[in-house]
């Protein structure tokens, strides 16, 4: 489990000259700054002088949070510093982190990432407090340890879980996980919306068989599945489980999009969309456009920010 902790395929590249600051957002160019020098933390210490022996140096925090809207380039940076930093270290979602406690058990997780140099945590989210506490916990615990901390969210870590269940009672733990952090803030356009305008690409029926016409041709693996079936068979497994699904796919075709009635298969739809999106997998849809799917009040809950990753992740998807 721990070899697949590692940055998707289309940060495999990524470092901090291929990061391309937008201009009319400085505080793009001075998050990679920032991040560049919390890269420069596992250099060898410098000797001071004479006259530094009783100068002593400013606290560091153990960890860098890269807060900050979709598409401004928090993920590239995530990886760029991963690929800087040295062995061992672990790159993955929080969905994966969580999972790998979930499956191993928390004190051989603690014992499996102890000595790493760098756990890279993209989309720190937490949907439950359950997860705060044991993130909170295990981060406590590698901390200690050395290591050294990284992560990437839509919302700041002190607001984390507003929204979502009673914050104030997990306060104290929330606030244990935020001031492990120095905080970033990143702002921008979504990169993925710039040269994109409307909704997420719709086929009619006739539009969708001559896509799988040329997937054929070109002689593409890729699967067919109705809307409905692709949300069932989400429900059966856990989402640490969807990247597996992906494998030795080249497109999605799912027919007869509709609405989603039920946040919790929305919240399943929008996990299963990062791992396409980090697959970098193109995908054919029939019915009403994939970014409309979150019907209802969805859009105005506690996950708000989650669905309009995912509809800015539909959107780029099935424009490819």
């Amino acid at each position: 489990m721990a070899a697949v902790l590692v940055p998707p395929r289309q940060f495999d590249t990524a470092s901090f000259d291929s990061y391309r600051p937008d201009r009319d957002y400085p505080s793009q160019g001075e998050t990679l700054h920032k991040v560049r020098d919390f890269a420069k933390t596992w250099g060898p210490a410098k000797s001071g002088g004479f006259f530094s022996r009783s100068k002593k140096a400013p606290a560091e925090k153990p960890g860098i949070y890269l807060d900050g809207g979709f598409g401004v380039g928090k993920t590239h940076l995530l990886a760029a510093l991963w690929h800087a930093a040295p062995s061992p270290k672990y790159f993955g979602t929080f969905i994966e982190f969580t999972a790998l406690v979930g499956a191993l058990g928390y004190l051989d997780t603690v014992k499996l990432l102890t000595g790493a140099k760098l756990i890279a945590i993209d989309e720190f989210e937490l949907d439950d407090p359950g997860d705060t506490m044991m993130m909170t916990r295990l981060l406590g615990d590698l901390v200690a340890g050395g290591t050294k901390i990284a992560a990437t969210s839509n919302t700041p870590p002190n607001a984390l879980g507003e929204g979502r269940f009673a914050a104030q009672d997990f306060l104290r733990e929330i606030q244990k996980l935020a001031d492990r952090f120095e905080i970033i803030r990143i702002d921008g356009l979504d990169y993925r919306r710039r040269n994109i305008e409307g909704h997420a690409r719709a086929l009619d029926d006739d539009a969708l068989t001559a896509a799988t016409g040329t997937l054929d041709t070109e002689g593409l693996r890729y699967t067919v599945d109705s809307f409905t079936d692709v949300v069932a068979f989400l429900g059966s497994l856990h989402p640490s489980k969807y990247v597996k699904l992906l494998d030795g796919l080249d497109a999605l075709v799912i027919t007869d999009v509709s609405p989603l009635a039920n946040q919790t298969d929305a919240l399943r739809f929008v996990a299963f969309i990062d791992r396409v999106y980090d697959a970098q997998l193109p995908v054919f849809a029939s019915g009403i456009p994939l970014d409309e799917v979150f019907a209802g009040d969805m859009m105005n809950g506690g996950y708000r920010k989650k669905y309009l990753r995912a509809a800015s992740r539909l959107i780029a998807s099935t424009q490819r």
